[in-house]
């Protein structure tokens, strides 16, 4: 029995020895996997960048870490990266195209667009683009449209539809639980709350809704139209006899595409582009290659800072279980100030792409913004999204560079309380009793909805937090009170239409931004820094550790729920979010 025991004990520790020592040298070896993935890249001669573009585009991409522990098709595409690997390219003279592999895609106009610009700067270079994909999607259509050449599966599609809103109302879905939801607000326009009072659109968020998607649907068709030489009234057409399920050989002769290929016949249509035999093999470099393609930065730093996702006070789950990207008001705060103080950074350019959130840590970020315009040059670049809390933070820039497709503008704020007491009173019979001290002692309690005198004082506050984001836009962008006032009332536009109110200085992405804070610094040679800085190995792995088992859960409820996962998770944590918000539509279901 003592042998017995001496044996046991023995193998129990051998199995913890081995445990440990199995766990250093897999660190060991994810350490060697992340410091190779940043070892400088040389690019070899007649190399292609393949822009692979499937899966979801982020305005910055996952780390490093991330990127290895999560399954490599799902991670996320950064614009940033996306951007940076297109100059490069052209800069580099053994990579001799962009071949475009076009997947199931997801990215907001505005991001397309600027990706879109930057391949059409790729082939001022002399160098070309070739597009292939099985199905194209109409927003991964749009921009393979700028390829000299455009391939399709003989069995694919070009899905060509037009766009379409179509929002969701929860109303009577929250009375068959008791919920309603309180909402005070100010602006006509200001359509965020209407998911949850009413049963459809507004004519006002109908009217400004119709513009939106008619003015972005005119840019898309526009420039589609230009690289493959078709007029808008031809795109409309096809779009209206959905061409989508036309037979395949028909998009060739409506110059949607240039041929039928199957995947093993592109390959040798690229070699052929590049003069190579059938023999010579073709050098591929991705987006993630090119970020490790040496780089010189010359002269001052222009500090890029990503702010993008909702605008929140704290940092919290929100609607996807702690994965979609936030704006956290004290870090974004603290992140700002560490530029300002820094002296290496001679001007700061803000990428922002938000729809909003929380009023509060908006005006913070306001505030933070001002404090570093006091300093240096500030110049916004608006992504997909600029509006209302998104505005809030911008206003005060030095100079608002929007796409023409951003959504900004949304100056206005609401008020959105549920209301339980029809669920805790009278579906689930719990009953309240109350003694107080004075008549508003209770307000906020789940047994009965706020009071007209409540209500009275709560819109009186929403009124002040209106009236402070009109002056702070007035303050911003040199105007007067009645000039933001004719703009505002929650009106959202597109930022081709925004420039002409004044809202915006100018059109274009990123690059112009960049160029205009240059100028503002009075800067000759200068390069850009992105931040906010990547977490330290050791921070990311712990957070992966931690995020691991949301992940799952998130990805199968994306699966299950599809295009519903959306309104559901905004269900979900309908009680957390912040009371007072500045903030679009939750979700305009863009089809």
């Amino acid at each position: 029995m003592k042998d017995f025991l001496k044996y046991v004990l023995a193998t129990v520790v051998g199995l913890f020895l081995f445990g440990i020592v199995a766990g250093i040298l897999g660190m060991m070896s994810l350490v060697g996997m992340v410091a190779s993935g940043e070892a400088t890249k040389e690019v070899k001669e007649n190399s292609v960048l393949v822009l692979n573009l499937s899966g979801q585009m982020q305005e910055q991409a996952e780390d490093n870490l991330a990127a290895l522990l999560n399954n490599s098709m799902a991670a996320p595409i950064g614009l940033h990266e996306t951007l940076n690997a297109i100059k490069k390219a052209k800069e580099n003279k053994n990579i001799k195209g962009i071949y475009i592999e076009a997947g199931m895609f997801a990215a907001d106009y505005a991001q397309l667009q600027e990706v879109r610009q930057a391949l059409l700067d790729f082939k001022k270079s002399g160098k070309w683009i070739i597009a292939y994909g099985d199905i194209y999607t109409q927003g991964t259509y749009y921009l393979a449209s700028v390829a000299d050449k455009v391939y399709m599966n003989p069995q694919g599609e070009v899905d060509w539809h037009g766009i379409g809103a179509q929002p969701i109302f929860v109303k009577d879905l929250m009375d068959k639980f008791g919920v309603k939801m309180q909402v005070l607000k100010v602006g006509k326009y200001k359509s965020a709350t209407e998911m949850f009072t009413e049963e459809k659109m507004s004519d006002f968020n109908r009217q400004q809704t119709q513009a939106y998607i008619d003015g972005l649907w005119l840019n898309i068709c526009s420039e589609v139209g230009a690289s493959r030489k078709l007029s808008v009234a031809q795109l409309n057409a096809y779009a209206d006899s959905l061409i989508t399920f036309a037979d395949q050989k028909e998009l060739v002769k409506l110059k949607m595409v240039d041929a039928l290929l199957y995947h093993d016949q592109v390959k040798d249509a690229v070699k052929k582009q590049m003069n190579l035999g059938e023999d010579d093999k073709l050098q591929q470099v991705s987006i993630a290659d090119m970020q490790n393609v040496k780089e010189e930065q010359p002269g001052e730093q222009i500090a890029v800072y990503y702010a993008y996702g909702d605008i929140v006070d704290n940092e919290e789950e929100g609607l996807v279980m702690g994965q979609e990207h936030q704006i956290v008001s004290g870090k974004t705060c603290r992140d700002l100030e560490e530029l300002m103080n820094d002296d290496d950074v001679k001007a700061v350019v803000i990428r922002v792409n938000s729809p909003g959130g929380s009023a509060y840590a908006s005006e913070q970020i306001w505030r933070q913004v001002s404090l570093l315009k006091a300093k240096k040059p500030v110049v916004v670049s608006m992504g997909g999204y600029a509006a209302s809390g998104g505005y809030y933070m911008s206003c005060n820039a030095n100079w608002i560079v929007a796409e023409p497709t951003t959504l900004t503008g949304s100056i206005g704020i609401f008020g959105m309380i549920p209301d339980f007491s029809g669920l805790i009173t009278q579906k689930l019979g719990v009953k309240f009793d109350e003694v107080k001290t004075n008549r508003h002692a209770t307000l906020g309690t789940p047994a009965r909805p706020m009071n007209a005198e409540e209500t009275a004082f709560l819109q009186k506050h929403i009124n002040r937090g209106y009236a402070l984001f009109r002056q702070r836009v007035a303050d911003g962008r040199k105007m007067k009170i009645e000039e933001v006032e004719e703009v505002a009332q929650g009106h959202v536009f597109l930022g081709q239409h925004a420039i002409k109110l004044k809202l915006v200085d100018e059109l274009g992405g990123l690059d112009v931004a960049v160029a205009k804070a240059a100028k503002l610094a009075k800067l000759n040679e200068y390069h850009t820094q992105s931040y906010p800085a990547q977490e330290s190995f050791l921070d990311q792995l712990l957070e992966q550790a931690d995020k691991s088992s949301n992940n799952y859960l998130d990805e199968q409820m994306r699966l299950s729920l599809g295009e519903y996962y959306e309104p559901f998770m905004l269900m979900k944590t309908i009680n957390h979010q912040s009371a007072i918000q500045a903030r679009m539509p939750f979700w305009m279901n863009l089809r």
